[in-house]
């Protein structure tokens, strides 16, 4: 599933494209032919990423809700759209641009009520400056879950996949399976401020890169990592393979049904 970087990616791609020209909206495939009758016709006024969603702002004050989920994706381009291929569930198309949507968990509309529905029960998202990361720190001191788990639960952070959270641990030198109520405040304010620094970062390259100079393949003198998610990484789908600070095999567990990775040297279990 595409981490919160990648839909901040989109939501400035197509405000560039479509934002403040009226628009039509159409389903090819059918299945939201209701919602796209709603919008079509209409000035696309803003988009905007918070966490995993994406959302787009029409004059007629309804909001376009998208969740990529595991299958989703977006393409567009420039002039006239090309005829659909495939299970097309959303074209938006000014008289510049188009853009195709398939294969999404949710495509939805909002009206601005729902649409602040969303938006509440997400926790704080560390690529929006108006979020308040307090309450997330709330949310992780109140009990024994680990920290893996609470990083990945999007109503405490909002936008973190598996790599973020993995790589922002280990750099943290904190053990997936860390308390919540053990993490200081101080700890905290460094990850919030890793996160912030990795996922902005990510939000320019396109790419989850998490190690830091020292580490990279042409200062230790090793090969890149060739992985379909690409970018450098310290522990994640690194199981078995040394670590680039200590040599340490790298580890693979599950953690709340989810693969976790760490290394037991610069990660112990306190």
């Amino acid at each position: 599933m595409p981490e919160g970087h990648t839909i901040h990616r989109l939501a400035r791609r197509h405000h560039e494209l479509l934002a403040g020209d009226k628009v039509t909206v159409a389903s090819p495939q059918g299945r939201f032919e209701t919602g796209a009758a709603l919008l079509s016709g209409t000035v696309l006024r803003d988009t905007e990423a918070y966490g995993k969603h994406l959302l787009h702002h029409y004059e007629n004050d309804l909001v376009l809700h998208v969740h990529l989920g595991l299958y989703g994706k977006f393409t567009d381009g420039a002039g006239e759209p090309p005829p659909p291929v495939g299970e097309v569930r959303m074209r938006v198309a000014s008289d510049a641009y188009w853009l195709d949507l398939r294969g999404p968990t949710a495509c939805e509309v909002l009206d601005p009520p729902r649409a602040q529905t969303l938006r509440d029960r997400l926790g704080a998202d560390p690529l929006r400056d108006d979020t308040d990361p307090d309450p997330a720190y709330a949310r992780i001191r109140r009990g024994s879950t680990g920290l893996a788990t609470l990083l990945l639960d999007q109503s405490v952070v909002a936008g973190t996949g598996l790599i973020f959270v993995t790589e922002v641990l280990f750099r943290a030198g904190l053990a997936p399976t860390t308390p919540g109520h053990r993490l200081t405040r101080p700890a905290w304010e460094a990850i919030w401020s890793d996160l912030r620094e990795l996922m902005g970062t990510a939000v320019g390259t396109g790419v989850i890169d998490t190690v830091r100079p020292a580490h990279l393949p042409e200062a230790m003198g090793r090969p890149p990592r060739v992985d379909r998610h690409g970018g450098e990484v310290y522990v994640y789908r690194r199981a078995g393979l040394p670590c680039h600070v200590c040599g340490t095999e790298i580890r693979r567990g599950t953690l709340g049904g989810r693969n976790s990775y760490w290394c037991p040297t610069c990660q112990p279990v306190g």
